[in-house]
C-alpha cells in the first residue's frame, strides 16, 4: 500500500499576522461540504510544527471523507501564552470563513492534537463560543465552537498547584510559571491558567471528548528524572479527572490508555464517528 504523504490542497497559508500563523489544508474531492478536522502539534509550545501530523492519520480522515487542516502557532519564546490559544481560535475562525470557498461544513468541526497541541482544542472545545458578532473583521465573526475534541497526553488544566496535587512524584513545577505565562502582575497568573485549563472552563452542553495516554494509572513513576517529567506532564490523571467532570455533567467523554481503549480503536476513529454519523 502507498502510505505517501498526500500533498496539501492549500500550503502554508497565513491564517493571521504573526509569523507562524500558518495552515495547510486538504480537500476531500467531490460535491458538498465535507466535515473538518483540524489538527494543532505539540512540543511544550517551544517546538513541533504542523508537519507532525501523522500521514497515516491523515490518510484516514480524508478517507472517511473529512477535510484535514494543521496549523503552526506562536511559541512562548516569540509570545507566551494565551497567543497560541488565540491562534488556535484565528486559525478555526479563518477554516470556517473559507467554508463556501474550501467546501468545509461549518457545523462539522473537530480538532485534535498531543500535548500544547491538546491543550489548544480543548481550550476551542470548552471556551465559550468567542465569536464577536460586531467585529469589522469577517473571520472574527465566525464561531469558536467545537463537534468533538480527540487528545494525545493532554494536560486538561495548566494550574500547576492542581500538577503538584494531583501528578505522582511531582512537586514543583519543571519550568518557571513566568516564561510560559503573559501575565502583569504576577498576581493575576492562577486566573491567566483557570482561563486556558479544560477542567476549568468545560460547562454542560460542550462537545465530546476522547482523551489518549500513553500509561496506565497505577504505573509506576520512571527512575530517570528526564523521562519522569516528561511521563507526568503527560499523566492519565489529567485524562481521568476530566472524565470525573465530565460525567457529572452528564457528557460524553473517553479516557484511553494501556489495557483500555474506551470503546474506540484510536482517536481517528472517535473523530470519523463523530463527524460523519448523524
Amino acid at each position: 500500500m502507498n502510505q505517501s504523504r498526500p500533498k496539501p490542497t492549500h500550503s502554508d497559508v497565513r491564517y493571521g499576522p504573526r509569523t507562524r500563523n500558518t495552515l495547510d489544508f486538504w480537500e476531500v474531492p467531490g460535491d458538498g461540504a465535507s466535515p473538518l478536522a483540524l489538527y494543532i502539534h505539540g512540543g511544550g509550545f517551544v517546538g513541533g510544527s504542523k508537519d507532525g501530523i501523522e500521514t497515516s492519520v491523515l490518510r484516514e480522515l480524508l478517507g472517511a471523507g473529512i477535510a484535514v487542516a494543521a496549523m503552526n502557532y506562536t511559541f512562548v519564546t516569540e509570545r507566551r501564552i494565551p497567543a497560541a490559544h488565540h491562534d488556535g481560535r484565528r486559525a478555526l475562525q479563518f477554516l470556517r470563513s473559507n467554508a463556501d470557498v474550501w467546501g468545509i461544513d461549518k457545523a462539522s468541526v473537530g480538532a485534535f492534537g498531543g500535548s500544547a497541541g491538546a491543550q489548544i482544542c480543548m481550550y476551542l472545545g470548552y471556551h465559550a463560543d468567542m465569536a464577536d458578532p460586531r467585529a469589522d473583521d469577517p473571520v472574527e465573526r465566525e464561531s469558536t465552537r467545537l463537534t468533538c475534541v480527540a487528545t494525545n497526553g493532554g494536560q486538561t488544566t495548566r494550574d500547576f498547584d492542581w500538577w503538584m496535587e494531583h501528578l505522582p512524584g511531582y512537586d514543583a513545577p519543571h519550568v518557571p510559571p513566568e516564561s510560559m505565562f503573559s501575565v502583569e502582575p504576577v498576581s493575576e497568573l492562577r486566573a491567566l491558567m483557570q482561563d486556558v485549563s479544560a477542567l476549568s472552563l468545560v460547562t454542560a452542553g460542550d462537545p465530546p471528548i476522547c482523551m489518549s495516554y500513553g500509561m496506565r494509572p497505577d504505573d509506576p513513576v520512571p527512575t530517570n528524572r528526564a523521562e519522569a517529567v516528561g511521563w507526568q506532564v503527560h499523566h492519565v490523571i489529567f485524562g481521568l479527572k476530566f472524565k470525573e467532570r465530565m460525567d457529572a455533567l452528564g457528557m460524553e467523554s473517553h479516557v484511553r490508555y494501556p489495557g483500555e481503549h474506551a470503546g474506540y480503536a484510536s482517536n481517528a476513529a472517535f473523530l470519523i464517528e463523530k463527524l460523519t454519523r448523524p
